[in-house]
């Protein structure tokens, strides 16, 4: 189980043994791991070994502690690529999960200068600005502010931003959303966005600035999202040029 003549090291097995438990559905989602203890007796090695492979695993989000109970195994990040362009809720159902929302707040409001600028209308202009938490089977995913321009966008309800917002403008307003630009940083959660996303403060979250465009080259979304890092991922196929 654990090689000791090999140049791979000793904890570095260990993660990929708990790793191979977790994919062979030995251990799931929400179960207890054996102890510090236990794996030390297991594996004959020191108690800093295995708590080094078990901090790489929950800093990896394939684990997370409780404290004062122990370590359990995490739900499996959700990945999207990034060759394609989707809503949420169309990214969601092809993956055979619930999604949904819950809005926090939904207005019409005059543009910002920043966001203005990004939508190509005029600072002032009127703005649907929606802030919202995306779930998937009823577990916060993300939270999200959206900007999108009154005069393009017109007839928005909360009901169909419930629904799917894309359908909506694809297929009732006959708009053709065409790309997107996306940037991606990393950083740590506040208190207030942890208590929305039910996540420690300070856990890793995934920054995601959208500008989406249609086929004219009119850009109709303004997107800021907050992803928690234990459940999503996103992934990229590249070919070398």
């Amino acid at each position: 189980m654990i090689d000791r003549e090999s140049p791979v090291p000793i904890y570095y097995q260990i993660e990929e043994y708990i790793k191979q438990l977790i994919e062979t559905e030995a251990l799931n989602p929400g179960d207890a791991i054996p102890s510090e203890r236990e794996f030390t007796e297991q594996f004959k090695v020191s108690r800093m070994t295995v708590r080094q492979a078990i901090t790489n695993l929950v800093n990896e989000g394939y684990l997370f502690r409780q404290k004062g109970k122990g370590t359990y195994v995490s739900n499996q990040k959700i990945e999207q690529t990034l060759q394609g362009l989707t809503g949420f809720t169309e990214d969601m159902k092809k993956r055979g999960l619930k999604p949904g929302s819950k809005i926090l707040d939904f207005k019409l409001a005059p543009a910002e200068l920043s966001v203005a600028k990004q939508l190509y209308i005029n600072e002032h202009d009127p703005v649907y600005e929606i802030k919202r938490i995306r779930l998937a089977d009823d577990l916060p995913m993300a939270l999200e502010m959206s900007y999108l321009p009154a005069n393009l966008i017109k007839g928005l309800t909360e009901e169909i931003v419930n629904n799917s917002l894309y359908e909506y403008i694809e297929d009732n307003l006959q708009l053709k959303i065409d790309y997107a630009t996306q940037v991606i940083e990393s950083s740590l959660s506040h208190e207030d966005e942890a208590k929305l996303l039910q996540i420690p403060k300070n856990a890793p979250i995934l920054l995601i600035q959208r500008q989406t465009f249609l086929d004219n080259g009119q850009p109709f979304e303004l997107v800021k999202s907050k992803y928690r890092g234990d459940r999503y991922k996103f992934v990229v196929d590249m070919k070398r040029v």
